[in-house]
């Protein structure tokens, strides 16, 4: 989708002097399917301006595909919408000498609420009745601090509130909307851990009856 110019300078202005690098829309129809969560695209996803773009991008398809969707059938976003990046000098032996590199990083608090606008615009577009949350991060966006994806993967969670920004947009308030909320790895997961395969492969199996939309 594209936001519009005044939510883009809201965002801008809340995230100044932040470390963050581009823009990165999320991507989807009104009521989805699915509306998937992630944490904050990586430089894939700013080159290409697609959400989940990349060796992620192909794990989550796979998911997708277990439950007989497809990227057009779902809305995919993240909590923040530019690359959070950190400053570090390394050593190149290529160029036999040191150098800077940005790598990628998990966003703070202050840049998730920051780019609460984002999210909350793109809900209240997209209208989904099922919310994925792919990660840790999603799930304190959406439900505040304290959970644990290791421990609550698989969780699926009925008619609950989701936190948005609050009327002063300092901080958050419950919504009136209730959602159903599941809890899943995140894509990159499988990357760093083989032995999560099946585990992940039995979450989105799980998720199957609450498929908001069924494909002919």
């Amino acid at each position: 989708m594209k936001y519009p110019k005044w939510l883009i300078e809201k965002v801008q202005l809340r995230s100044q002097g932040m470390k963050l690098e581009g823009l990165n829309e999320g991507a989807g129809p009104k009521h989805p399917a699915l509306m998937i969560v992630g944490e904050a695209p990586g430089r894939d996803e700013i080159v290409s301006h697609v959400p989940f773009h990349g060796s992620s991008g192909k794990e989550l398809m796979k998911s997708l595909a277990l439950i007989g969707l497809g990227r057009d059938d779902v809305y995919i976003t993240s909590v923040v919408r530019s690359r959070p990046y950190t400053t570090k000098k390394v050593f190149s032996k290529k160029e036999n000498k040191e150098v800077i590199k940005h790598p990628n990083r998990k966003p703070t608090k202050k840049e998730m609420l920051a780019h609460a606008p984002f999210f909350d615009y793109e809900v209240a577009y997209a209208q989904p009745k099922v919310i994925v949350t792919v990660g840790g991060t999603a799930i304190e966006r959406l439900l505040g601090a304290g959970h644990s994806i290791s421990k609550e993967h698989g969780q699926i969670i009925k008619n609950t509130p989701i936190l948005q920004l609050n009327q002063q947009e300092t901080g958050y308030e419950w919504s009136h909307e209730k959602y159903t909320v599941a809890f899943q790895y995140h894509p990159a997961a499988i990357f760093y851990n083989r032995k999560l395969t099946e585990d992940i492969k039995q979450d989105w199996l799980a998720l199957k009856p609450y498929v908001n939309i069924k494909k002919d």
